[in-house]
Parts: structure tokens; C-alpha cells; sequence
């Protein structure tokens, strides 16, 4: 039996003041989530990642975020990185075998 793929979703994002102030919420056609009104794109992304993983659209989720300057020396900041690591290579060892 072949087992159902991993379905992970991950977002790289800019630290910097446009992705981390709150944003101006329009709504002209569709109502907006309560808990994205006056969120960052941050905040909104973090929300977007639990939500894919509670309603188990997506197996893991999870959200990088990182200064410009960062490509020198590598560093970065996370929201869930451990579980989408550990998830994924428990299915890949699962799959192995």
C-alpha cells in the first residue's frame, strides 16, 4: 500500500516594518476573520499556519521569517519549524519502510 503524501506548507518572510505593523483591513465583497482585523502580515501568516494545521487542510505548517541582511549569516526566526521538521521525517522514515 503507498502511503498518502506529505502535505507540508511553509512561508519565508521579510522581518521588516511593512510585514510586521498592522495592516488596513478592506472588505468590499467578504467579511474578514475577526482575528485578522489590525494583525501584521506576520501575525496573519502565524494565524493562516495554525488554521491549516487544525483543520487538517495541511499535515504541518510553518512560518520563517527573517531580516534581509540575514543571507550573511543565516539566522532566522520560526513559528512551528520543529514540528513541520519532525512530522515530515517521521512520514519519510514511514514511508521507508
Amino acid at each position: 500500500m503507498v502511503p498518502r503524501p506529505f502535505l507540508g506548507y511553509l512561508v519565508l518572510l521579510e522581518d521588516c516594518e511593512a510585514s510586521t505593523k498592522p495592516v488596513k483591513v478592506d472588505e468590499p465583497h467578504f467579511s474578514v476573520f475577526p482575528e485578522f482585523r489590525g494583525a501584521s502580515y506576520l501575525e496573519r501568516y502565524r494565524l493562516l499556519c495554525e488554521k491549516l494545521m487544525t483543520e487538517r487542510i495541511y499535515d504541518s505548517a510553518t512560518l520563517l521569517y527573517s531580516e534581509r541582511t540575514a543571507a550573511r549569516d543565516g539566522s532566522y526566526a520560526e513559528y512551528y519549524l520543529h514540528d513541520f521538521v519532525s512530522g515530515f521525517a517521521s512520514h519519510a522514515a514511514k514511508a521507508a519502510t
